[in-house]
C-alpha cells in the first residue's frame, strides 16, 4: 500500500495540489454564503437550523442526542432549543418510560418550517444540478462520492 502511495504522490504536481485547495476552499466559500442566505430567508441562526434539520430523521430527540449529532456539549444544546421553543418550532415532552428524560419534537410550526428548508434544499440543489449536461452530472456525482471517500480515508488516517 504504500508503494501505491508512493508511486500515487510522485505523479502530483504542486499545480494540482494548489488548483484542489484553490477549488475546496471556493466550494466552501459558496457553502458558507447559501448557509448565510438560508438563515436569513428562515430567520434563524445556522446552529439552530441545523438542529431543526435533525428531526427530519427523527420523530422525538434528546438534549443528549442533539449534542452528540452536533458535536457539541449539552449546555450548547440546551440553548439552542431555548430560541427553537421560543419560536414555537419545537416543544418538551416527558419521556413515558423514564420521566428523569425530557423529550423533544417539533411542533406544527417547526414540521411546517422544516417542510419549508428542505424544498428550498431541493430546490437549490435542483438547480445546481440543471446547470450540467445529464452525462457530465453523473460523472460529477461519480467524482463527488470518490472525493467523499478519499477526504474520509484521510480523515481516519488522522485519527
Amino acid at each position: 500500500m504504500n508503494q501505491l502511495n508512493e508511486k500515487n504522490s510522485s505523479e502530483i504536481s504542486n499545480y494540482q495540489i494548489q488548483q484542489f485547495q484553490t477549488l475546496v476552499t471556493k466550494l466552501f466559500q459558496c457553502c458558507q454564503e447559501r448557509i448565510q442566505y438560508q438563515c436569513e430567508r428562515f430567520d434563524l441562526p445556522d446552529a439552530e437550523l441545523r438542529c431543526l434539520m435533525l428531526f427530519d430523521e427523527e420523530r422525538y430527540l434528546t438534549s443528549k442526542s442533539i449534542a452528540y449529532k452536533m458535536n457539541v456539549v449539552k449546555s450548547r444544546v440546551t440553548k439552542l432549543i431555548g430560541g427553537l421553543f421560543k419560536k414555537k418550532l419545537v416543544q418538551r415532552i416527558p419521556d413515558p418510560e423514564d420521566s428523569r428524560i425530557t423529550l423533544l419534537s417539533l411542533t406544527s410550526e417547526g414540521q411546517q418550517k422544516l417542510n419549508e428548508i428542505k424544498a428550498f434544499h431541493d430546490f437549490v440543489n435542483h438547480q445546481v444540478l440543471l446547470q450540467m449536461e445529464p452525462e457530465k452530472r453523473k460523472t460529477m456525482l461519480t467524482n463527488l462520492d470518490l472525493l467523499k471517500a478519499s477526504m474520509e480515508a484521510v480523515k481516519e488516517m488522522m485519527v
